[in-house]
């Protein structure tokens, strides 16, 4: 075999150990350990919440986690991300879990890591360490369906893997030349450098595979004629995939876990006597991967081109400000936020909150505000740009078909004024009977 079949065939193996590794074995569910810092900028709430995300991610991916890891630091350390003492706290308690046969699989961190950090961190933990980018990119690559979804996955995985393949070849780092060989390069370095020029024009090669697939959808688009487009987007597992079923008629899948639905979905709907179309997107989340955003735009297309933007909100969720913050943050990076757009809060049903004791003079917090002040309160700030709904329990479904048959109609009077849109309703055609 050729050195550089060779060099290509390692070079696969490593993409299938690093990219595509799965948080499943054959002897059943990994276990995880997680990790983030509190921060200035990031409260000791806050860090839990985002722990509960990431431990609901490391689920998905289908870890099961045995420990949290919290420090506070002003910022992360640049070579380890962690403290000296609170790495070999881990260290500690993952020879403890040993020693026990209770063996820890992998350390999360729910910040991206950089190549040093995942070295140094690697060498001091001696486990596999992922952090929330290279989870989320695990998790993707599983939900992954379609060859589009593939393609799109694929690419992102690469991007995240170039600056981080030096770590795929540790077991070259000491051939190197001796006294008297500087400018010399060694086979680890030459080894990484080809390395480096099969994943740049793997990612060559995915780009065209998307520019052409972009074609296609941008064909398919303007095909479609002379209809409103509406586009379900937001934060990930707030209920999409269930209100596009009930509003649509269709089975697209939806699951009670995070990126449920990776691949783009059209339906055509009608109410009442006005069709539109109606696509269920990708979810978002905080801190989601560049690499995911720029990997994704064919996909996210269908986010820019749309006439109306229904902004989905799992009301239930302790945090929902923050995901709608989120997503408005997002949008505006894909340059979607003057788009007309309005916000259907889902799952009432699930909406939860504790009545303060007459006695308790201390300040009220967010679980103490019920679901009816809430609507009050949102209600009056975005006016009637809003509309509470449980798509699970069918709940107010009438009244938001009623608000989307106003607006979509208003919009395509704007778009279309010499269209005659309307579907005719059969009772028009019947004649009175004599």
């Amino acid at each position: 075999m050729s050195r550089s079949a060779t060099s290509v065939s390692r070079m696969q193996e490593g993409l299938d150990d690093v990219a595509r590794r799965s948080v499943i074995d054959d002897e059943g569910p990994e276990k995880a350990v997680l990790v983030a810092l509190i921060t200035p900028q990031q409260d000791e709430r806050r860090t839990t919440e985002y722990l509960d995300e990431l431990e609901f991610l490391a689920s998905t991916a289908g870890a099961v986690t045995v420990k949290r890891v919290t420090q506070r630091l002003d910022s992360p350390i640049g070579a380890t991300y962690l403290g000296k003492g609170k790495l070999e706290e881990i260290r500690a308690f993952i020879v403890a879990e040993e020693d026990a046969e209770r063996h820890v699989d992998m350390v999360i961190f729910d910040d991206e890591l950089s190549a040093k950090q995942l070295r140094n961190i690697e060498a001091q933990l001696q486990v596999k360490i992922l952090d929330r980018t290279s989870l989320i990119l695990d998790i993707f690559a599983m939900r992954a369906q379609t060859a589009n979804a593939k393609t799109q996955v694929e690419l992102a995985q690469h991007r995240y893997l170039l600056p981080r393949l030096h770590r795929m070849w540790t077991h070259l780092e000491r051939q190197h030349g001796g006294k008297g060989s500087v400018g010399l390069r060694g086979p680890g370095e030459t080894q990484l450098e080809m390395d480096r020029r099969i994943i740049m024009n793997r990612i060559s090669l995915l780009k065209q595979r998307l520019a052409d697939i972009d074609q296609q959808k941008t064909t398919q688009r303007a095909g479609r004629g002379k209809i409103v487009r509406v586009a379900l987007v937001g934060y990930t597992n707030v209920g999409k995939s269930t209100l596009m079923n009930l509003l649509s008629k269709s089975e697209v899948f939806a699951e009670n876990k995070l990126f449920a639905t990776l691949d783009t979905t059209v339906r055509k709907v009608i109410v009442d006597n006005l069709p539109f179309l109606l696509t269920d997107t990708v979810g978002f989340i905080r801190k989601l991967p560049t690499a995911l955003v720029e990997s994704f735009k064919s996909t996210l297309d269908e986010v820019r081109e749309a006439d109306l933007l229904l902004h989905v909100v799992d009301i239930s969720h302790p945090d929902f400000e923050n995901q709608i913050e989120v997503v408005e943050k997002t949008l505006a990076d894909l340059g979607c936020a003057d788009k007309p757009s309005m916000v259907v809060f889902n799952k009432m049903d699930a909406y939860t909150w504790k009545e303060k004791e007459p006695n308790d003079l201390s300040p009220a917090t967010r679980e103490n505000v019920s679901l009816e002040l809430l609507q009050q309160t949102w209600m009056a700030r975005l006016r009637d740009n809003c509309i509470f709904i449980s798509a699970k329990e069918r709940t107010n479904i009438e009244e938001l078909k009623q608000t989307l048959y106003d607006r979509v109609k208003e919009l395509h009077i704007q778009k279309y004024p010499y269209n005659d849109f309307l579907f005719q309703h059969y009772e028009e055609d019947e004649e009175p009977q004599t």
